[in-house]
Formats: C-alpha cells, structure tokens, sequence
C-alpha cells in the first residue's frame, strides 16, 4: 500500500507506515500543481493531508487513490463530493485536537480581558503603564456564548466553567436536556445565545450554513465591550459585521482563523480586521501543540492500519447515511468460487441494484448466508431462478422499513 503524507505530521508515523509495510512518501512542500504531479508520479493508494488543500485536479490524477485521510476534524479542504463520486473514502481525526484549540480559545479570552500582549508590547519598548494595565474585567461571573458544541466546544466549556463562567450555548444538535447535563443553559438560535453575554467562543465547522452565522444582529446583541473568540474557521463571524462592532461597541476579538488568510504557511498578509487595534490576532495555530500532533498522529495511523488490515476506513465521512434499499435478501448457499457471482447475475438481470452486501462463512467453509439489501422486490421468476439453483439451500426476503 502507498502512503502519500503531504503535511507535517508526527517524525515517528513514517517509521509506523514502514513497518505496516507502506510505500511511505512524506513532503510537506507539495501543493496544487506539484502535489498533482507527484500524485500522478507515485500513484498513492493513500493520501494523508492536515491543512493542504485535495481538490478535484488532485483527485483526478490517479486511478489508484482509495482514501483521503484529513489528519483533523474539519474537511473543507478536500472535494468531498468528487471523492464520493469517484468510489475514495475521506476519512478524518474529530476530537484529538480539541484539547489545544480549547486552550487557544482560553488564551485568547484571558489576553483580551487583562491585555497581555499590550503589556508585553510596551514592557518591551521600555513603557511602564501599570495605571493603564491595572484595569480589567475578570471573567468570573461572565456569561459567555459558545457556538456549536464538538469537541473543542465541550473543551472549552469545562475550561471556562473552571474559571467561573456561565455558559449560554446554541448548537443544531444540542437538547435541553444535554444542556442540563454538562450545566449549560440550552439556547434555541446563536442570537439568543448571545444576548447579553460579556463574551462569545464560537466552535462550529465551515459549511454554506454556518458561513456568516455570527454577524451584525449576534454581534449587536453581545454586552458593550465583549470579548469575541474564534478558532473554527474564518467566514463564520462576518468580519464586515465584526468591524462594525469593535467601533460601536468596543468589542475586543481574538482570532486565530481568518476568511481570506493565507493557505501557504509563510506570506504577506493585511487586511482591515488584522490591522484593528481590537483584533489580538494569532496564525491559525489552534491545533499546532506537540500533544495534539501525537494524538493525530496516533489517529492517523489508527486509521491506515485499519484500511490496510481490514478494507474498513474508520470515521469515513462520506458514506450514504441512508441507504436506498427497500428489501433484504437472504440466501444460504455452498461456499464455493461462482455461486455468489452467479446469484449477483440473476439479480442483474432483474434489474435489482445492490446497496449493500454481507456474506457470512460458517464453520468448515462449505456453507455461507449472503445478506444482500436491494432495491425493489425481486419478482417470482426472479426468485425461483434463485431457489432452483443447485448452490443454493434456500432464499429468503425481508421487506425493510426505512421509516
């Protein structure tokens, strides 16, 4: 199996690769056209990317690619859909960072109430202004409102309950009684989430709905003088709106994610948000610990293993979540080379699509059930040609309820 890692990742995964017995091709420079051509020169079974963009250029460039592996949670940097229709599963690592982006996002919180990069900036240029820096807020007490509620959320709410803060949350899959559980109060829209709060984390993945989520009404229903938090993905706070805010309502953000930023990991970068003496500002490094690239890495690895070992591609995300089938087959037959071919023909014939397919070998190796899901039921011709076949000990089907 060849490994194609195009991202820095952990030093030991390539060590782990090669003794799984993986062709293993590590270079972090590769992007775009470079990345396609030696997509096309090595022939990958396997491409493993953290923030290099897999689009449909990189994709078509072999025939031999079987899984796309986002070395993190967010996938919007990998044509999902053209991956799916080319038969590749994506797979990726929720969670293993969370831990990291959470502390960024305390960080973040606590610099914006006692101004510690201001401190530093003047304690270097040789000012004391202890008069100036004296004055702060404190967070405990707050109320902050967090947006989404994935591993980071969950992180960054235990950090920031631990620093005595309440928690008004808004997540699609949040319930009251989830709410109830981790001692949040349960909010039904991000703008009732951020009525009257002193602070707002947002923790939501990038998509067509949650572009812009967090704009000028959810900004305007914030405190006076709030703080704003985002290290999910720039686009989801609408910096036009966020700009506005900081002149009208003195709200201080700290971002680590920014819609327009950069995707090369050296470059010139200047826009009206990093510019704002608002805005504390950090490199999209959310993630970037020592302690979460081992956990991705071990996740990673965790999932080769798996596709090598089994065909099995965990956490795979594009996989139908509903299947189409309306029937279940189920045929006992001998376990010999043609049987389940032949049975697949008939149905062929039948005009019988297969959805998914099982086929269970029993003790001894001269039996197996084939479970096979279909859509449309099978008509009696169909079903004798099945039952006539010297292979075959009995055929059985089961109507599916999808409901």
């Amino acid at each position: 199996m060849k490994v194609l890692v195009a991202d820095t990742l952990s030093s030991q995964l390539e060590d782990a690769l090669n003794h799984l017995g993986c062709s293993t091709l590590i270079d972090s420079s590769l992007k775009g056209k470079a990345l396609s051509d030696k997509i096309a020169l090595f022939q990958p079974n396997i491409i493993v990317v953290r923030s290099t963009k897999i689009q449909r250029e990189q994709i078509s460039s072999t025939s031999d690619l079987q899984l796309i592996i986002r070395a993190g949670a967010g996938i919007n940097t990998i044509d999902v859909e053209y991956a799916s229709e080319k038969g590749i599963f994506v797979s990726n690592c929720p969670g293993k960072n969370a831990i990291a982006v959470a502390e960024l996002a305390m960080g973040h919180l606590i610099n914006m109430d006692r101004m510690l990069v201001d401190n530093v900036i003047d304690l270097r240029a040789g000012i004391w202004n202890k008069k100036r820096y004296s004055k702060a807020n404190g967070l405990f007490g707050k109320k902050i409102a967090v947006i989404g509620m994935g591993s980071c959320a969950k992180e960054f709410i235990s950090r920031a309950q631990a620093f005595g803060m309440s928690v008004q949350a808004y997540s699609r899959s949040l319930t009251p009684e989830q709410a109830r559980k981790i001692d949040v109060k349960f909010c039904k829209t991000p703008l009732e989430a951020c009525q009257g709060a002193d602070a707002l984390s947002v923790h939501l993945a990038f998509s067509s709905e949650t572009y812009g989520i967090i704009g000028e009404l959810e900004l305007n229903s914030l405190k006076n003088g709030a703080y704003v938090v985002n290290t999910s993905r720039g686009g989801i706070i609408d910096e036009s709106a966020l700009l506005e805010a900081i002149e009208t309502k003195n709200i201080r953000a700290g971002l680590d994610v920014f819609e327009h930023e950069p995707s090369a990991k050296e470059a010139e970068f200047s826009t009206s948000i990093t510019k704002s003496k608002n805005v504390y500002g950090t490199h999209h490094i959310g993630a970037s610990t020592n302690q979460a690239s081992e956990m991705v890495c071990e996740a990673v690895l965790e999932i080769i293993t798996s596709f090598v070992t089994s065909g099995i591609a965990l956490n795979c995300v594009n996989l139908a979540k509903k299947s189409i089938a309306d029937h279940t087959l189920s045929i006992r037959h001998i376990d010999q080379v043609g049987v389940l071919a032949n049975i697949l023909d008939i149905l062929k014939r039948g005009g019988h699509n297969i959805q998914e397919m099982e086929n269970i070998v029993f003790s001894g190796g001269k039996a197996a059930c084939a479970n096979i899901q279909i859509q449309g039921k099978p008509n009696h011709k169909i079903l004798s040609t099945l039952r006539e076949s010297k292979e075959v000990f009995s055929v059985s089907i089961q109507e599916l309820n999808r409901s």
